[in-house]
């Protein structure tokens, strides 16, 4: 059942799922919803976890018409959420998320217990002329550039192929129909637009201020870095020095929830558990 929190600016849409368990925030990535969760959802609750999926600004359920979209702002939401639901909580972000994770949990340590960030975009992006020697990387980057520059629901679906690489989810071709559906209502592409062109510097400024554990999951094939798996190397190493450990996970591209979602969920219970231990 969806529920809303109102915030300073608009309205934000979630649901929550499960028990009395340790909560769980789930944070997605530009142009997506809490959909983009749906098979990562089950796998928690089955594992003894209150599981939140929160719409980001602009996205799903939530309102349109934000003035910002930024990493920042969206921490802010993440922690008026968990205060809402009594927290503390682990936060999940995926890409854009990820990088407003880590601003959350820096910001408000009490109420953050761990940092689980998917393909997260937590740092200050450079490239390199060698990068676009990579196939994966260029196709990936021009889509994403033209999706932002002209607001293009059709490109932003040729992104979503190419950072989808290899076997798609059984509801593939719903799942895209149902995202261009909301990317066409009125203000939905402007806030992706508004993601796209928020830089995380914000984010790397923050990482070594960070006190929770934090889980960087990369999937090797990700369109979004030449070298997904240096990406990831770096933010650990900009994390405090034993708080940050790198998984990578085979043949996943910048979405491994949604293409492995028990691989996903698994790694998740595993850290959680350490982390208690």
């Amino acid at each position: 059942m969806t529920e809303y929190l109102t915030v300073e600016g608009g309205t934000l849409a979630y649901e929550v799922t499960g028990g009395s368990g340790p909560l769980v925030v789930l944070a997605h990535g530009m142009g997506d919803s809490r959909e983009a969760y749906r098979a990562v959802v089950p796998e928690l609750v089955a594992a003894g976890y209150r599981v939140a999926a929160l719409d980001l600004r602009g996205s799903g359920g939530s309102s349109v018409g934000w003035a910002s979209i930024t990493r920042t702002d969206v921490a802010g939401d993440l922690i008026a959420l968990v205060e809402h639901l009594g927290g503390p909580a682990v936060l999940v972000g995926h890409s854009f998320a990820g990088g407003a994770a880590t601003i959350a949990a820096a910001t408000a340590p009490s109420l953050v217990t761990a940092v689980v960030e998917l393909a997260p975009f937590t740092r200050k992006q450079t490239i390199a002329l060698g990068d676009l020697r990579v196939a994966r990387f260029r196709r990936g980057m021009l889509r994403l550039v033209g999706t932002g520059v002209f607001g293009s629901v059709r490109m932003w679906r040729g992104y979503l192929e190419v950072a989808h690489p290899g076997p798609k989810p059984a509801d593939w071709e719903a799942r895209l129909a149902r995202i261009e559906a909301m990317l066409r209502e009125p203000g939905r592409m402007k806030a992706l637009q508004q993601m796209g062109r928020s830089a995380p510097v914000d984010a790397g400024a923050r990482l070594g201020d960070v006190r929770a554990p934090v889980l960087v999951v990369q999937g090797t094939l990700d369109p979004d870095w030449a070298s997904p798996q240096a990406e990831g190397e770096a933010i650990v190493a900009a994390l405090p020095p034993g708080l940050g450990r790198l998984e990578m996970i085979e043949g996943a591209g910048h979405y491994p929830h949604v293409q492995f979602p028990a691989r996903v969920a698994a790694l998740i219970v595993a850290f959680l558990g350490s982390v208690r231990a």
